[in-house]
């Protein structure tokens, strides 16, 4: 038991040591030894301590020979402190300031990466996962042969993939918002409608992405749904058009679970125009 209290003893002395150090750091005038100090922080891992110093330094280091890496440092001690959003604003400072500086590709990459790492979920809003996108692709652009290519194109396809699943469920929603309808009414032909467009415009961007086959189902279903629920002028055009659709889907997803269903559908379509 005793072993403990001098253990929590020795710690809390430490802590306090140490508060007390930077303290008297941070009121020193001698802005040289703030910054060594503040390099030392960064290397023990106190990012907070080393940003804090950084952020009285870089505005009187201008125009001086440590005004490029006490710029960087501060990205890199506000990243690792997960202060994203100021990490990314000073790295995109530091790349606009210093296009040609000894961190610039490094401040590019990191405009990225800090924007990725604070990425929201695709049910949010994906403005911060589009700039993280332009970030990666500009560093891409102007660093081809970087060593980090292929971090950056890794992370890119993975914030697409959250563009992708914020695209599929809007068109899901519109779907399921559809089904409220029990009558034909506008509401009920615009949710259909709004479901077909998202998912088709998904496709046309995304060609390739993993939901393809759940995105083309939702324009089938959609469009026997829109045909169901029209009014008689639009009824044989519409479903002819979602036939058209269904046979479309067998043959692109033959294996599909939603097979069954376009059959059902090619059934009831072919009864009601008589083809």
């Amino acid at each position: 038991m005793n072993k403990k209290y001098i253990l929590i003893g020795c710690l809390t002395c430490w802590l306090t040591g140490c508060s007390t150090q930077f303290n008297r750091v941070y009121k020193s005038d001698d802005r040289a030894y703030k910054y060594e100090y503040a390099k030392e922080c960064f290397a023990m891992g106190k990012y907070q301590n080393c940003a804090t110093l950084l952020q009285e330094l870089v505005t009187v280091q201008k125009g001086r020979t440590n005004a490029q890496e006490s710029l960087y440092l501060l990205g890199m001690a506000q990243y690792g402190n997960r202060d994203f959003d100021a990490a990314s604003a000073t790295f995109r400072k530091y790349y606009s300031s210093y296009p040609k500086g000894d961190f610039a590709e490094q401040a590019a990459f990191y405009v990225g990466q800090s924007l990725f790492v604070s990425a929201p979920e695709p049910r949010l809003d994906q403005s911060p996962t589009i700039a993280a996108i332009n970030a990666y692709q500009n560093f891409l652009d102007n660093y081809p042969d970087s060593p980090r290519r292929e971090e950056a194109q890794q992370a890119l396809f993975k914030l697409q993939d959250n563009l992708v699943q914020k695209e599929y469920l809007s068109a899901k929603l519109y779907y399921n918002l559809g089904g409220y309808f029990g009558n034909i009414n506008s509401n009920t032909e615009s949710n259909y409608e709004s479901c077909i467009i998202t998912a088709q415009n998904a496709l046309k961007a995304y060609p390739y992405s993993d939901l393809r086959e759940k995105f083309s189902i939702l324009i089938m279903k959609s469009k026997f749904q829109l045909a169901e629920n029209s009014s008689e002028e639009k009824r044989m055009d519409r479903y002819r058009d979602a036939e058209d659709e269904c046979y479309g889907f067998l043959n692109e997803f033959p294996e599909s679970k939603e097979s069954a269903t376009a059959q059902k559908y090619i059934a009831k379509c072919k009864k009601v125009t008589g083809d």
